[in-house]
C-alpha cells in the first residue's frame, strides 16, 4: 500500500533522482553511540593486535612473521576505527586532502611493503625496516590531524640542524 501511495504521489520518481551514493549513505548511517562503540571496539581490536604482535615476536621461528602480521593488522583496525567517527566517505576525503595526501601514500605504501617483504620476498630485515616506517608513517599521519603540529616539529627540526 506504501508503494502505491508513494508512485501516485511521485515520491518514487524524486526517489529515484537520488545517486547510488546517497542512497547507501542513507542505510548506512549510525547513531552517534553506535559509531563510538563501533570507534572503541575497533580501536581495542587495533591495540589488541599491535600488543599481541609483539608479545609474539620472540617466538622461535615464526615470531617475526606473526609480529609482522599482527602489527600491521592492529595498524589497519586502527585506521578504520576513525571511519565510525567521521563516516567512511568523509574519512577518505580527509586522508587525500592536499595537507596529508603525502602522509596516507607513504602511510599505506609501507603497510603493503611490509607485508610484500614478510611473505613475497621473504626478507625479514626489510619487512622490520618497513615496520619502523610504518610506525613513523602512521605517527606523521596522525600528526596531520592538529593543526599546526607538522609545522611547528618541521621548525623545530630545522632549528636543531643549523
Amino acid at each position: 500500500m506504501d508503494k502505491l501511495k508513494s508512485v501516485l504521489s511521485g515520491e518514487e520518481a524524486r526517489r529515484d533522482d537520488r545517486n547510488i551514493i546517497q542512497q547507501m549513505n542513507q542505510a548506512s548511517t549510525l547513531g552517534w553511540g553506535t559509531r563510538i562503540k563501533g570507534f572503541i571496539a575497533c580501536f581495542v581490536v587495533g591495540a589488541a593486535c599491535t600488543v599481541l604482535g609483539v608479545c609474539v615476536l620472540f617466538l622461535p621461528k615464526i615470531g617475526i612473521t606473526l609480529f609482522i602480521v599482527f602489527y600491521t593488522f592492529g595498524n589497519i583496525c586502527a585506521l578504520c576505527s576513525t571511519m565510525f567517527l567521521m563516516g567512511p566517505m568523509k574519512q577518505l576525503k580527509r586522508m587525500c586532502d592536499k595537507t596529508r595526501a603525502l602522509a596516507t601514500t607513504l602511510m599505506l605504501t609501507c603497510l603493503v611493503l611490509t607485508l610484500c617483504a614478510a611473505f613475497w620476498w621473504k626478507n625479514f630485515g626489510l619487512a622490520l625496516l618497513f615496520v619502523i616506517l610504518q610506525v613513523l608513517s602512521f605517527t606523521w599521519y596522525s600528526l596531520s590531524y592538529i593543526p599546526c603540529v607538522r609545522e611547528a616539529i618541521m621548525r623545530m627540526l630545522a632549528m636543531c640542524m643549523k
